[in-house]
């Protein structure tokens, strides 16, 4: 093997070698030598050892060109040229032979032939004048990054540069980056994973990625192919509190999507925390359009929609339960979350399966340079999340696990009942993230929580979620990628009772779907962008199964048939940009649902409500029989027009289904709520709705108002019967209310960044509902349209951080809600003697307003940069006016008097303290 300075010796043959086979054109058919060998995890340079050692060729390159390439493979009668082909298939590196002499050369090739008309299409002046430019140039620059290679086939008009944009300091990836080149104006922003895309003309070029709050970058490039490209942005320290609100600028009047909602990670920091711990989903809360029943309810109301219309997403998985602790903590870590996308207007034709919103999570990009992690330490918690790189720059594991330690503040509490209650909870994610080369990454991730709560002596409320999400992405060619996804998502509860009076039982339900997702993203021109695919879901759920702790338990064993169902659906979407100010988003889905056995369906008669007493017959079906299959087109339209550069107008239009629903007779939603699929007799639900809104930033973007209003209608939505016994029914639909729904509203957001950033909203909202029939046991309110559970008609929410130094910053949050609905007892009277309670209209009062002040500060700790770990403390006061604000009322007859009551979940203010660091 020969080391590349014993290449110079060489160079005088090659050329003559060169020049001879230019001027005579000798190209003779050339039979390499044939190679049967087996590379075991081998090095790039023990590879061409084993190739010189099995042939009487020699090798000239530069070791440091090789990289971190390892090969399994075996090769069985191989021509050499094929060989190297392969093994240099994904590097920058080509060869050239000459006899027994093998040349290594980065990015370029050595040619031995001119084209044909070289000589007359040859202009010498202009050859010698971008010569000399490039080599001045050179001379007054340190470094040029090549990327790519030539190929013999030619040079194409473009190549295609990926890569990704992150921090210098932190090393997370970068959303929102504008990257760009300011030849041929070609320009894209970074994804959620701060993954990028251009399209460059080959040679010299200079590519720029910019963001406020960090450093603009520039990186003087030759482009010989196909490539990728990592760059690290520094941050801007004068504009750094700015990064906290503002991650993207403009973006907000570019997306051609109205009632898009971006939260970045860093957004948690401003917030004040309650218990300590900080959380991505809370800040959704604080945008206007998303809303929860109250504090610490389960769920999210999204423009009037119910919390089972939310198909909320992790790494591409369904989280069925976003919470723990009854509300109080996302299920999310934050540590290890990225960012958080809600699409609450037009949803994207590549979601189906909820009406009102997709919440889409992402976990961080990992750190596949060195080492790092991040934890907390609060008064009821404990996370950590931790980045570990197994191939430097390729591949990275990201691990993070957070717990509760909360029981000891249950003992701290006076009422007996509470004293003695248990509450437990835990979570873990584990990433993987690979860069298998130049086109190909994989991502996969894992994810496990479990909850654990007793607040009586003898029950123990147990649920939790499991899922796995594997994403292959793959570059087809220069304006082709596809993008697999597989899923399995399972959600599962159980309640063990032990009440002493052999009653007690074991209750378990789970719900489980698995998916794939293949989908495919398509630049026909710089107009046109299509997303284009099809998706297949597959659901599992066990209505209830219930079986007796003991044998002197009277309590039978009794399990419900599963349901299972399949849905499938094809979608496209082509975003085009009419001209510079008009860009339109055009998308269609055909969703496509059988509802399958085995199981037994029930045939009620026609135009008579669902009860066992109308049931003319009882259908069974075998494993796997198509129940019903219901098929639906879904259109997805928006538009955009821009008025300035900072200023824009968007509207949308966007049907969804709904094939799976979730039972529950409470206020809001619980852990124990059920699922049910659509089948013969319960109809999926389907939601029309139209938004319109105006974008404008001011200020070289430190100021962002946005006003958006919306109008949606829903149909086949359910309730119940009053007293509806919904756990462990076989006919359930007995049970049901099937009605209509509307919601409509208008939400003003203003956003500041700077020393004093933050953002104010207001929500003017209504959402309805009405369950009319001719029969009078299928009504409510006599058929009229009446307020939603989660129905508040003003919504103000405040949220400010002023940063007094740069390690000293002050936080507030202010919230105010119109209460909640409630059907109050507003009489009595008397039937065959008994004395029965007589209630308004379902809904018709409301329970007090809510308002919550919370103020937190941070202290930072010194800004060295060489030091083990960066951290802050936070102080916060949850509820700092004290403010008893009421979850729910509810009646207690006490000596023939009806007396109300209220329920509270914080009523007095919480103070707390936590130490985060960063490594």
């Amino acid at each position: 093997m020969k080391k590349f300075s014993k290449i110079l010796k060489w160079h005088v043959f090659i050329l003559h070698l060169v020049y001879f086979q230019l001027m005579y054109a000798q190209h003779d058919q050339v039979n390499y030598p044939m190679l049967s060998i087996t590379l075991k995890n081998n090095t790039l340079e023990e590879s061409i050892e084993i190739i010189e050692n099995n042939t009487n060729y020699q090798f000239y390159y530069r070791d440091h060109w090789f990289g971190n390439y390892k090969y399994n493979i075996t090769f069985e009668n191989v021509a050499l040229n094929e060989v190297l082909d392969k093994l240099f298939l994904d590097t920058k590196i080509n060869y050239y032979i000459i006899d027994n002499k093998v040349f290594l050369v980065e990015n370029t090739i050595i040619k031995d032939e001119l084209p044909l008309d070289f000589f007359t299409n040859f202009n010498k002046s202009e050859s010698i004048n971008e010569t000399i430019a490039l080599k001045d140039y050179v001379q007054d620059t340190d470094e040029i990054i090549t990327i790519g290679k030539e190929n013999r086939s030619g040079v194409k008009s473009k190549y295609v540069v990926t890569g990704y944009v992150k921090s210098a300091t932190t090393n997370e990836m970068l959303k929102g980056v504008r990257v760009f080149t300011k030849k041929a104006t070609v320009e894209t922003y970074t994804d959620k994973n701060g993954y990028f895309s251009l399209n460059i003309i080959p040679g010299f070029n200079t590519i720029f990625a910019e963001i406020e709050g960090f450093q603009t970058s520039d990186i003087d490039v030759l482009i010989y192919g196909n490539g990728m490209l990592t760059i690290e942005l520094a941050s801007n320290i004068t504009q750094l509190d700015e990064v906290i609100i503002k991650s993207d600028a403009n973006q907000n009047i570019k997306k051609v999507l109205p009632g898009v909602v971006t939260i970045s990670v860093k957004e948690i920091k401003i917030i004040p925390t309650i218990l300590g711990e900080m959380d991505i989903l809370k800040i959704a809360t604080t945008m206007p359009g998303v809303k929860t029943v109250g504090e610490g309810a389960l769920g999210y109301n999204v423009r009037g929609g119910k919390p089972d219309q939310n198909l909320i997403l992790l790494d591409n998985a369904v989280l069925y339960n976003p919470s723990h602790f009854f509300g109080i903590f996302s299920s999310v870590n934050p540590f290890s979350t990225g960012s958080v996308d809600i699409y609450k207007g037009t949803i994207p034709a590549e979601y189906g399966s909820r009406l009102s919103s997709v919440i889409d999570i992402n976990t961080k990009s990992v750190n596949k340079e060195k080492f790092s992690g991040q934890g907390n330490i609060g008064p009821v918690t404990t996370n950590i999340a931790l980045e570990v790189p197994i191939i430097k720059d390729k591949t990275g594991v990201l691990l993070s696990f957070r717990s509760t330690y909360s029981d000891w503040i249950l003992k701290q509490l006076k009422k007996e009942d509470l004293k003695n209650s248990q509450v437990s909870f835990y979570d873990g994610i584990i990433r993987l993230d690979s860069d298998l080369n130049s086109k190909n990454q994989l991502k996969a991730t894992g994810y496990y929580s479990n909850d654990r709560f007793s607040i009586s002596s003898d029950s123990i409320y147990k649920y939790g979620n499991k899922l796995f999400s594997v994403e292959w992405k793959h570059q087809l060619n220069d304006n082709h990628d596809l993008n697999l996804q597989l899923s399995d998502s399972n959600y599962s509860f159980g309640l063990l009772y032990e009440g002493g009076f052999n009653n007690d039982f074991d209750l378990n339900y789970s719900v489980r779907d698995a998916e794939i997702k293949l989908k495919f993203n398509y630049k026909l021109n710089s107009k046109h962008k299509f997303n284009y695919g099809l998706n297949t879901k597959f659901y599992n759920i066990n209505p209830g199964e219930i079986s007796p702790l003991n044998q002197n338990s009277t309590i039978g064993y009794n399990k419900l048939e599963k349901e299972k169902g399949l849905e499938n659906a094809l979608f496209i979407s082509d975003k085009y940009d009419i001209n510079d100010k008009l860009s339109v988003d055009f998308g269609l889905r055909f969703s496509l649902y059988a509802a399958l056995g085995h199981g037994e369906q029930n045939i009620y008669e026609d135009g008579m409500p669902m009860s066992e007493s109308n049931i003319i017959e009882t259908v069974s079906y075998a494993n796997n029989d198509v129940i019903k299959t219901y098929f639906y087109p879904e259109y997805r339209a928006s538009a955009r027009y821009t008025f300035s550069p900072s200023f824009s107008i968007k509207g949308g239009y966007n049907k969804s289904i709904q094939f799976i629903h979730m039972l529950s007779s409470t206020t809001s939603a619980s852990p124990i709520d059920v699922w049910k699929l659509s089948n013969l007799n319960i109809k999926p639900q389907i939601s029309h709705q139209l938004s319109v809104g105006l974008y404008k930033n001011f200020n070289q973007n430190q100021y962002e108002i946005s006003a958006e209003s919306y109008f949606k209608k829903m149909n086949n939505t359910i309730d119940f019967r009053v007293g509806a016994d919904l756990f462990l029914n076989e006919n359930i639909e007995s049970e049901l209310l099937v009605g209509d729904g509307k919601a409509y509203g208008i939400e003003f957001l203003f956003k500041k960044s700077g020393k004093f950033n933050g953002w104010i909203g207001y929500t003017y909202s209504r959402a309805f509902l009405r369950f009319k029939s001719e029969y009078l046991m299928n009504q409510i309110n006599n058929g009229n349209y009446f307020p939603a559970n989660f129905d508040k008609p003003h919504d103000v929410s405040l949220v400010a951080n002023y940063k007094l130094t740069e390690r000293y910053s002050f936080s507030l949050n202010y919230l105010y809600q119109t209460g909640r609905p409630i059907t109050f007892p507003v009489g009595q009277y008397y039937l065959n003697g008994i004395e029965h309670v007589l209630y308004s209209e379902r809904n018709q009062l409301r329970i007090p307003d809510y308002y919550r002040l919370d103020l937190g500060i941070n202290i930072e700790g010194n800004h060295k940069i060489k030091k083990l770990a960066h951290s802050f403390w936070n102080i916060s006061v949850y509820n700092v006016l004290g403010r008893n604000n009421p979850y729910s009322i509810f009646f207690v007859n006490e000596d023939g008097m009806i007396k109300a009551y209220q329920s509270s979940i914080f009523s007095v203010p919480v103070p707390t303290i936590s130490y985060n660091f960063k490594f």
